[in-house]
């Protein structure tokens, strides 16, 4: 009559100090979301608080590294400040004494400095290079432009760059 007793009535009652419950383990991950919203409040912190300041003067050394320039053997073109901050002066020479170019159509300036440079070269085929000098405050797009109509020219070889001096 083994066989009809039930496993409960055999087995012992469970003891308490056997049936500690278990520690509920850790999270070992740690949630970066309020480190990442901090991080963007101070980008966006820094960015409005921030003052861009384009016309910013910054002292530059002088240079300390170049190389001569025969003026001889150069097609010189000066680009001078215009009337507002957005506009240059752009002189067929050396200097600003005579008259300057017309700088409000692009493609017109870009056609009369190659054919000022054209014509330098017909009149002394050493020439070979052309100095593009600009002065104190004239933006780089002005000197670029100028540059680019220059290079269009197949006898020009090399390019150089001056600033002038301020009188």
């Amino acid at each position: 009559m083994a066989d009809e007793t039930l496993p409960g009535e055999l087995a012992e009652p469970p003891r308490p100090e056997t049936m500690k419950a278990r520690r509920a383990l850790e999270d070992t991950e740690m949630d970066i979301t309020p480190m990442i919203d901090i991080t963007f409040l101070l980008l966006i912190f820094f960015i409005v608080a921030s003052k861009m300041d384009e016309a910013a003067n910054i002292p530059l050394p002088p240079a300390g590294n170049g190389f001569a320039i025969v003026l001889k053997t150069c097609v010189i073109i000066t680009v001078g400040p215009g009337d507002t901050d957005d506009t240059a002066k752009i002189y067929a020479g050396d200097g600003d004494g005579g008259e300057a170019l017309d700088s409000t159509d692009v493609n017109a300036l870009e056609t009369e400095l190659q054919a000022y440079v054209e014509e330098q070269i017909g009149l002394d085929a050493r020439k070979n290079t052309v100095l593009i000098k600009g002065a104190k405050g004239v933006k780089h797009k002005h000197i670029s432009s100028t540059a680019k109509a220059a290079a269009r020219v197949a006898e020009i070889t090399q390019m150089a760059w001056a600033v002038t001096e301020s009188q």
